[in-house]
C-alpha cells in the first residue's frame, strides 16, 4: 500500500522533500559559497608560497649586505608571520568574513593575548634590542643567562646557544637583555690568567725568569702587550704568582692548557718545587 493511498507521509519523506526545494532554491548560493571557499584555500595555499619566497628574498638581500646569520634568521622570521597573517586576512574575506572585523577581534584578541602573555612580549621586544644593538653575533662564544656556549641563532623570542659539550640551550631573549653579556669572542685577543704556586724556600727572582722565558718560546703567545708575572699572594702553603700572557682569542683554551704543563715541567727542571697543602705540627713535652 502506496503512502499517498493511505495519505501518510512519513517523517523522512517531508526531510527529503524540504531537503530538495532547499537545493533547488539555493543551488546558485551553494555553488558561490563554494568557489569561495575553493578561493580561500587557494589564497592560503598560493600566498604561503609566496610569503616563503618573499622572506627567502629577505634573507637573501641581507646575505648580500654580509649582515651576521643571526639578524637574518630574527628578521626571516619577523617577515615571514607577518606576511602570513595579511594572507590570512585576505582568505578569511573571501568566504565573507568582514575583514575590518578581523582586524578589530585580532586587535583586541592581541590585547588580551598580551597581557596574559607579558613574558613573551618582553621576549620578542628584548630580541629587537638584540638585533637593533647586536652585543653578539652568530658564532660568538658568549656567557648569557648563566649560560656559556657559541651562538647559533637568535629567534624572535629566544636564543639558542650550543655549548661546547654539544648541548643546545635556549635563553629567553629578556634574559639575554635583562643580565650581563659577555662576549668572549668580540676582540681579537684574550689575557690568560693563570695562578702558578711554588715554595717559600724558592728563589722568586729564578722563579719569575724561568716561567717568562717558557712562555717566551711558544710563539703562540703575542709579544705586545707584555706578559704581567708577579707575586699575587702569600698563601698557607705557597707563594703565588700571577702569570697573564696574552693571546689571540681562537688559541686561548690551547695556550691555557700548554702553558700550565711547560711551566710545571720547567720549574721542575730549576729545582723548583711546587707545594702542595700542607700543616706543620709541633709537639712539646711537657715534664709532670
Amino acid at each position: 500500500m502506496s503512502t499517498e493511498s493511505t495519505g501518510i507521509e512519513t517523517p523522512l519523506v517531508d526531510g527529503v522533500v524540504e531537503a530538495e526545494k532547499w537545493l533547488t532554491n539555493n543551488s546558485d548560493l551553494l555553488i558561490q559559497y563554494g568557489v569561495n571557499i575553493l578561493s580561500a584555500l587557494l589564497i592560503l595555499f598560493i600566498g604561503n608560497i609566496i610569503v616563503k619566497a618573499v622572506a627567502n628574498s629577505v634573507s637573501k638581500v641581507l646575505e648580500k649586505k654580509k649582515m651576521d646569520k643571526a639578524v637574518i634568521e630574527f628578521v626571516h622570521g619577523l617577515v615571514r608571520y607577518l606576511l602570513f597573517v595579511i594572507v590570512l586576512i585576505a582568505a578569511l574575506g573571501r568566504v565573507g568574513v568582514q575583514t575590518a572585523s578581523v582586524v578589530a577581534v585580532i586587535g583586541a584578541a592581541g590585547l588580551a593575548v598580551g597581557l596574559a602573555l607579558q613574558g613573551s612580549l618582553s621576549n620578542f621586544a628584548a630580541g629587537v634590542l638584540i638585533v637593533a644593538f647586536r652585543p653578539f653575533k652568530s658564532g660568538d662564544y658568549v656567557e648569557i643567562g648563566g649560560v656559556a656556549g657559541s651562538v647559533e641563532s637568535i629567534q624572535i623570542f629566544q636564543t639558542v646557544l650550543k655549548t661546547p659539550d654539544n648541548k643546545m640551550v635556549v635563553v629567553p631573549n629578556a634574559s639575554v637583555i635583562n643580565g650581563p653579556i659577555t662576549n668572549y669572542s668580540r676582540h681579537n685577543t684574550r689575557r690568560v690568567d693563570m695562578v702558578i704556586g711554588v715554595s717559600y724556600s724558592s728563589d722568586l727572582q729564578l722563579t719569575k725568569k724561568v716561567i717568562r722565558e717558557t712562555l717566551e718560546k711558544d710563539e703562540r703567545i703575542l709579544k705586545e702587550p707584555d706578559m704581567t708575572i708577579g707575586v699575587l699572594a702569600l698563601a698557607d702553603s705557597s707563594v703565588n704568582f700571577v702569570v697573564r700572557p696574552w693571546c689571540k682569542t681562537a688559541d686561548y683554551w690551547d695556550v691555557f692548557f700548554d702553558s700550565q704543563q711547560a711551566i710545571k715541567e720547567a720549574l721542575d727542571a730549576a729545582g723548583i718545587e711546587i707545594p702542595f697543602p700542607q700543616m706543620d705540627v709541633h709537639l712539646n713535652k711537657v715534664e709532670a
